[in-house]
């Protein structure tokens, strides 16, 4: 038996009502992608960037040791660790002599590289953390 009155059977019944919290969950888990997507973005870019301070180590490394060589300082720790009496009656010249032959602009480069690489891998670590926070808490 097929009724004709179609619109007077579904007139009766109201729409579903969507479940109770529904919006706040599509706007949590809105904000959750956002913050994946965020955290992704920067543990990458300090990936890249503690890989390309990794990369100039052994550069920054060279130019140190060469200005080292180069600057004769080697020599006047040598002769200061060879010979203490001479080093020290006279330390005040031998601290002179090897702190104007320092290689400053080598040291100092060495030196930020190094920051560099320990600043991007505890905020690389740090960022790690919270991507796999991140992924472990959807599984």
């Amino acid at each position: 038996m097929v009724r004709k009155d179609y619109e007077k059977l579904f007139t009766h019944h109201e729409p579903p009502e969507p479940p109770a919290g529904l919006f706040e969950r599509i706007i949590l888990a809105i904000k959750r992608e956002q913050e994946l997507r965020n955290t992704k973005r920067f543990a990458f870019g300090f990936l890249a960037l503690l890989l390309a301070s990794l990369a100039t180590a052994p550069f920054s490394w060279a130019l140190v040791a060469g200005q080292i060589q180069d600057s004769g300082m080697l020599q006047f720790i040598e002769v200061a660790l060879s010979d203490f009496d001479a080093f020290f009656a006279s330390w005040q010249y031998f601290g002179l002599a090897i702190a104007e032959s320092l290689p400053v602009m080598g040291i100092t480069i060495f030196t930020v590289n190094m920051i560099l690489v320990v600043f991007t891998l505890r905020l690389f670590l740090y960022k790690k953390g919270l991507l796999v926070g991140y992924l472990l808490h959807d599984v």
